[in-house]
């Protein structure tokens, strides 16, 4: 029978370490008084035969009986049987002895021997003859071996835990007590001989089996990801067992180093127009709500949920999501690829393909969007329209439409990383809209750029659509020709006076005919005397000065019925009240603006005209008037003289002791002549 690839690379691995074990054995043997010596007697490590035989040993005498059994049955078999010798006994002729001449490797009966009993139990009953072992129905060599590796992995687990208990407690006491420096442990070369060895038989069996996990039954496949060492040293007889016996509390190195997985396997130094990398995503809570916050993005999920074959497999890839187990994120045309981290160290490669957009396709797009600027402009502020999203070509994928691909073993649709690489992709449109225009064939710049040039060339078009017809042209030098031009008709003669509006009738609901006739006097006024005198009266009037004059253009005096209306709708277009523009007109009507500007705006005269009119008033026979600014007050507080800019004196009147001042009387350019015409202005 062929030997298996396993078999050969154990028979490798069994003669390398018999050389090994023969390269040492002179140098051993050299010197003996040295080893012999009384200063290292108490630290020579026990004999094999000194302390029990661990797990591991018992795996590695059953993996060589497994291969001496395969090759022996075919050729062996019947000699065995007619002789009636032991196993171990052929074994032993064949010549594979343990490298240090120990005895030969164990009898048939230990290898059957349950995977809770000793191997050296199982070998003294085996040499007592102990018949009961060959009643018992005999075990594969294979189960035996995960047995014996299942109790070396849950030893060095023990192993582990227990010098982590170690390392706590004295955490304390090394904190109170700080060491000088910190001592590198002492090796010996026996320790360092084992170790060696350890290694290099390490090496070959790196790929030869798995350890079982603890769940593994004996006919069940061994666990992936174990963390057994089947090349760990302890076999009977052999210079590995020199180590010191402290040497099963330390932790069982691995079978090989594990692979050293980068913090992120994207290369965005390679990004481009049609290439970019997005960086992954922090982890983020499950609050049960949609995954998406946009409805680009929840468009994305939908696709992604009703395209599926298995609910469970979209649970666990949206929990893979919100765990962050996605890398970093690269979006080229048609393709979303990333490494998603699953049960086993390395991450697998995920992949999830869109159809591109042909030519038409993009054509019809791009089209559809610059009709409407508005589509532009919020791809600018990373928003999507709904409108833009289903004008001319179905820019969101459809059910059926994403298509997964992963390098896990799993061959479902999609898979639980395909699935948790969707979830994040939905999270990247909700940040950048222009990923979907990638996925569809082209990058940012290129669409902004097409979308600005048919932006242009269309406005360009409108313009020139509404440019009036050109008119037939007229030659320069019959333009500017010397001619002789009739003279200008004189202008007909002005009207006397503005004529009368036409009646508006009253309605209801309607504007105030009263009103209206007023504002339509007012405009034929102010027309007559543009037509006139070339000049508008009120054109530099300010908005409450020109209200005064309308006011005061309407006939009647105060706040009467019918006025009331007028005033109120003025003062609110002012800002002011409707007193306020009953004030405003009395002094409006006294002197006009220049008399609007004296009833609102106090100022500083200049000495002389001002000083002069206090003798007057005193010569005429008035008590002193009391002056501020550019006012004169009675005495008794109701009569008021004030100077205009206008060289002026206007007349107040008030109730006494109220300073509720307004205008009286006309202006004049004496103050006794301003006060002529009120109720005695002398008295007390």
């Amino acid at each position: 029978m062929t030997p298996r690839p396993s078999e050969e690379a154990r028979e490798a691995l069994r003669a390398a370490r018999e050389r090994t074990s023969a390269d040492s054995e002179p140098a051993a043997g050299a010197t003996p008084d040295r080893r012999a010596a009384p200063g290292t007697a108490a630290r020579r490590p026990e004999r094999p035969a000194d302390r029990e035989r661990r797990p591991a040993d018992a795996a590695r005498e059953a993996l060589r009986r497994a291969v001496r059994s395969r090759r022996g049955r075919a050729s062996a078999a019947g000699d065995v049987g007619d002789s009636g010798a032991p196993v171990g006994e052929n074994a032993g002729a064949s010549g594979e002895r343990d490298p240090a001449g120990a005895p030969p490797a164990v009898s048939p009966a230990v290898g059957d021997a349950p995977p809770d009993e000793p191997p050296g139990d199982a070998a003294a009953a085996a040499r007592h003859g102990g018949g009961n072992a060959a009643d018992r129905p005999a075990q594969r060599p294979g189960d035996i071996a995960r047995e014996a590796l299942r109790s070396a992995r849950e030893e060095a687990l023990r192993a582990r835990a227990e010098a982590e208990v170690r390392e706590r407690r004295a955490e304390p006491r090394r904190q109170r007590t700080p060491a000088p420096a910190p001592r590198v442990p002492r090796t010996t070369r026996g320790d360092r001989a084992a170790g060696d060895r350890a290694r290099e038989a390490r090496e070959p069996l790196t790929e030869a089996f798995r350890t079982p996990s603890p769940a593994d039954g004996p006919g069940q496949e061994p666990a992936a990801g174990g963390s057994g060492d089947p090349g760990t040293p302890g076999s009977p007889g052999t210079p590995r067992d020199t180590a010191p016996a402290t040497a099963p509390r330390t932790p069982a190195a691995p079978l090989t180093a594990p692979h050293a997985v980068p913090r992120s396997m994207a290369a965005p130094a390679r990004d481009g127009d049609l290439r970019r990398t997005f960086p992954a995503f922090p982890p983020r809570a499950s609050d049960g709500a949609g995954f998406a916050e946009t409805w680009w993005g929840n468009a994305w999920v939908t696709a992604l949920e009703e395209g599926a074959l298995d609910a469970a497999r979209l649970a666990r890839g949206r929990g893979y999501a919100e765990q962050g187990h996605v890398d970093a994120i690269t979006v080229t045309p048609g393709l979303v690829l990333a490494y998603v981290r699953g049960s086993r160290p390395r991450p697998y490669r995920v992949q999830v393909r869109l159809r591109t957009f042909r030519d038409a396709d993009w054509e019809r797009f791009l089209d559809a969007a610059a009709d409407r600027p508005g589509h532009i402009a919020a791809l600018l502020d990373k928003e999507m329209p709904q409108t833009l999203a289903d004008c001319g070509a179905p820019l969101l994928p459809g059910p059926g439409d994403l298509d997964p691909r992963c390098s896990c073993p799993d061959s479902g649709h999609p898979c639980k990383h395909a699935a948790a690489l969707c979830y994040q992709t939905a999270r990247l449109l909700d940040a950048d809209p222009f990923v979907l225009l990638l996925l569809r064939g082209r990058g940012e710049r290129e669409v902004i750029d097409a979308l600005s040039r048919l932006s242009a060339a269309r406005a360009a078009r409108a313009a020139q659509d509404r440019e009036p017809e050109l008119l037939p042209g007229v030659r320069a030098a019959e333009a500017l020709a010397p001619r002789g031009l009739p003279p200008l008709p004189s202008p007909l003669p002005p009207p006397a006076h503005p004529g009368q509006p036409p009646v508006y009738p009253a309605s209801p609901g309607g504007p105030d005919p009263f009103a209206l006739d007023q504002l339509a006097t007012d405009a034929a006024a102010r027309a007559h005397a543009l037509l006139t005198t070339g000049r508008d009266p009120v054109g530099g009037l300010t908005l409450w000065q020109d209200a005064v004059r309308l006011a005061a253009a309407r006939p009647g005096s105060g706040l009467t019925a019918a006025t009331r209306a007028l005033y109120s709708s003025l003062a609110t277009a002012a800002g002011r009240t409707p007193a306020e523009l009953a004030r405003a007109v009395a002094a409006w009507r006294q002197g006009g603006r220049a008399g609007l500007a004296v009833l609102e705006e106090p100022w500083d005269p200049p000495a002389g005209r001002f000083d002069r009119a206090r003798p007057l008033l005193l010569a005429a026979d008035l008590p002193a008037f009391r002056p501020r600014r550019n006012r004169l007050t009675h005495p008794r507080g109701h009569v008021q003289l004030r100077l205009g800019r206008d060289h002026l004196w206007y007349a107040y009147e008030s109730e006494p002791g109220r300073d509720d001042w307004w205008p009286r009387g006309t202006p004049d350019p004496d103050p006794v002549g301003a006060l002529t015409g009120l109720d005695a202005p002398g008295g007390a």
